[in-house]
Order: C-alpha cells, then structure tokens, then sequence
C-alpha cells in the first residue's frame, strides 16, 4: 500500500497497488494578538491631545461665547466631563478599527472601560499631588522668610513681642515640647496597641469582637473629646496639674486606635503556615507570636505606628486643654504649661501682625519638616521585611550560632567538628563502630 499526500488525477485500475488519499493539514492559525494594558501608544497620546483640547475649546465656548455661564470650578467640571466623552469616543473607534483590520471585530467596550477608568485614577491621582504641592508650596512662600534666621531654631518667645521683626524670637520651646509629647503618647501607644492587635488576632471570641467594635468606634473620636477626657480625669477628677504628660496621655488617646486598626489588619496577613509550622515544633503560643508572628509583619506595624504619630502630632485642641500655652522653654513634662508646634501655629496665626504670620508658617514649616524626620527614623527601623537582618543583628546571629556550635561540640561529640568558613577548618571523628561493607553474592 503507498500512501501519498498529493491528490491524483485518477483512479489507477487493475488489480495493483491500492492508493490512499491523505489531506493536506490546514495551516496553523497565527497567534490571537492580545490587547495591551500597559503603556502609551502613539494613539493613545494623540486621543488623550484631542479629548483635551476639545474639552477645553467646548467649555470656552459655553462660559465665555454661547452660555451666560461663569465660575472656575464650573469651566474645569465642564472642560473634565467633555473630556471623558470625547475620549470614550476615540478610544471605541480605535478598538473597533483594530478589529476591522484584524478579522472579525472585538467588542470595544473593554477597551473603552479599561482606558477610561485609567485615565480616570491617573486624574485622581495628580489632582491630590497637585493638592499637596499647593499646601506645602503656599506654606513656603508664606513662611521661607523665618527659617534662615539661626534665632528662630534656638530662641523661645519670652523675649520677643508682637511688634518684633522675624530675627527675635523662635520656636525652640515648640519643638521640644512637640518631642516630648509625642514620645509620651508613643511610650503609651506602642505596646499596648500592638498588644491589643495581637490579642484581637490570636484570641477569637465575643469580647475580641466587642473590642474590635469599640476600636473601630474610637477612630473617628473627636480631638477635643480626648481633650476633655483626659481634662476631666487627669486635672479635675485625680489633681494633677497641666503639663505635657497630660497632653502626652490626650494624644495616645487619639493614636491609640489608629495603631489598633492598622495592626490588626498587617496581623492578619501574616500565611497562618507559619504560626502553624512554629507550634507543629512545639513552640507556645507566646514565642510563636513573639518569633513569628510579630518579625514577619514588622514593616506593617512600622507603617501602623507611622499612622498614629500621624493623627497625634499635628493636633492643638487636646494640647491646649491638657498643657496650656507658654512662651517659655519647658522640658519638664509633669510641671507647668508646655507648647507644640500646632499650638505655636495656632497662636502666631492669631496675630494681626505680619511678622507672627511669618512665623506661623514658618513653624508649620518646621512641623513638615519634624515629621518627614520622624517618618524616615521609623521607616529605616522597621522598613526590613522578614528574614532581612541588619549588620548588627547578623553579627549577634553569628555569634549565638557560634555558641551553640561550641556547646553543641562540648556535649554530644567527643571531638572538634567542623566550623563555619570564618573559623579553622577540623574534622569529624569517626564512627567506632562502622557499619560493615556490603558483600557480593554471585
């Protein structure tokens, strides 16, 4: 039997060899050409040019030539929403061109969705940064004047009045008394919000949901209810006078379930493999939690203390109930009034003279600054992820390796054994009794 790929002409009579036909395989079809997701294209720069300026060219006409219709915000709000149209527009007919010459057309509509809603975060996103470098922008020109001065980082405002120029006086008393407190509320804060995170976490039940109820509640608490409480218990009810303890303890009051929250959630993404690996080997849940749980979301509680420092530095209504105001360096917290940076603002601003306007923005300045600092101190400490040591942290590793080596060589083994690269290399002894050689059996 011969078997061909090529199709005779004819039939071959008689009785010979029998001819079968094979087809040909049909071509295989090329490859379906995704569409991207990512990127710009020439087409879409020129879509995004065309939808703005028509957006633009459409909303001069209606507030300045057709419509008797005034008002920025209204011109940007018309200008954004035709923009949105026109591009949806030249988006659906660019997909459904594309298709067109591929083959059969593609529904358009995931093409116009995803374009649309990227173009829609992107905008979202520049509005807030435009927002931001507004605020910290205007805070410079406002306040630039005050910071090259050495007297306004090293001098308080006991010498200095309202009518005084920018050189007298400063804001030293401010920020030491910024410092003071926020470590107050952090040595209260940290531990017991991170406890109650672990608690929330690791022990299921009615009163942790109950807990975590009042947490949740406590995250939109006035500042000036913490103000009052601690007003109210700390100075009225137990006779301590106003201090910066005080105002330490107000603002932990407000940080306190900001660290909660957030911890909880990083808590509950550590893989429940770990925790379960650690007590598969006999671990208590105390070390499981104190070597496991807590190093593998340590950038996450970094970012959770971040948060509460946040809320509790910028506030002014619980320092000015709790501590008072003064125009003097005070670096005792449980005597005597004592000043923050946001009460400093508060004070200067409320001054007619353009000298103590200057400095308001100028201790606001400061402010930014102070917590740009804090931010960066609390990033470069717990920024590591897990399994990531730092030099000192992998010295003292290698030195309780060392330790257990040496301990280990002095109880079990009767002779040295082999040591790491760094130390000299040895050998192990040799087993006594040696497990005799197998035989060959013909």
């Amino acid at each position: 039997m011969t078997t061909t790929l090529d199709k005779p002409s004819a039939p071959t009579p008689g009785p010979g060899p029998t001819t079968t036909v094979v087809p040909r395989p049909e071509p295989l079809e090329e490859p379906e050409e995704h569409r991207r997701v990512g990127g710009l294209r020439r087409d879409d720069l020129l879509a995004l040019g065309g939808a703005a300026t028509t957006g633009l060219t459409l909303a001069w006409l209606l507030f300045g030539q057709l419509a008797p219709l005034s008002g920025p915000l209204g011109f940007a709000v018309v200008a954004y929403l035709v923009f949105l149209l026109v591009y949806a527009v030249l988006v659906w007919m660019d997909a459904s061109a594309d298709g067109s010459d591929a083959g059969p057309a593609e529904p358009a509509g995931p093409a116009v969705r995803d374009r649309l809603l990227t173009v829609v975060l992107a905008s979202a996103a520049a509005l807030l940064f435009a927002g931001l470098v507004l605020v910290i922008g205007f805070t410079a020109a406002r306040g630039w004047r005050a910071l090259p001065h050495a007297g306004f980082y090293t001098q308080d405002m006991q010498a200095a009045g309202p009518l005084d120029p920018v050189t007298v006086g400063g804001v030293k008393h401010a920020v030491v008394g910024t410092l003071i407190q926020i470590a107050i509320a952090l040595t209260v804060t940290i531990p017991l919000g991170i406890t109650c995170a672990v608690y929330l976490g690791q022990v299921p039940g009615r009163f942790s949901r109950f807990v975590r109820t009042i947490v949740e509640a406590m995250t939109a608490l006035p500042s000036v209810v913490a103000g009052l409480f601690v007003y109210a218990s700390w100075i009225l009810m137990l006779g301590f006078e106003k201090s910066g303890l005080a105002a330490g303890l107000a603002l932990s009051v407000m940080m306190l379930p900001i660290v909660i929250r957030a911890s909880d959630v990083v808590l509950r993404l550590v893989p429940g493999t770990l925790t379960e690996a650690a007590e598969a080997l006999g671990a208590p849940r105390w070390r499981t939690v104190w070597h496991v749980v807590l190093p593998s979301a340590r950038s996450g509680l970094a970012t959770a203390v971040i948060l509460g420092t946040a809320r509790g530095i910028g506030e002014t209504s619980p320092v000015l109930l709790t501590a008072g105001a003064t125009a003097a360096l005070n670096a005792d917290p449980t005597h005597g009034p004592m000043m923050s940076l946001p009460l400093a603002v508060f004070t200067f601003v409320r001054s007619p003279q353009p000298a103590m306007i200057t400095r308001a923005f100028g201790t606001a300045l400061v402010l930014l600054a102070l917590v740009l600092l804090l931010f960066s101190l609390a990033r470069v400490v717990g920024g590591r992820g897990p399994g990531q040591l730092s030099p000192r942290q992998a010295r003292r590793a290698a030195r309780r390796s060392r330790r257990d080596l040496d301990r280990f060589e002095a109880t079990v083994l009767d002779g040295p054994i082999a040591t790491p690269a760094d130390g000299p290399a040895v050998t192990v002894p040799a087993d006594p009794n040696p497990a005799p050689a197998p035989t060959e059996v013909d």
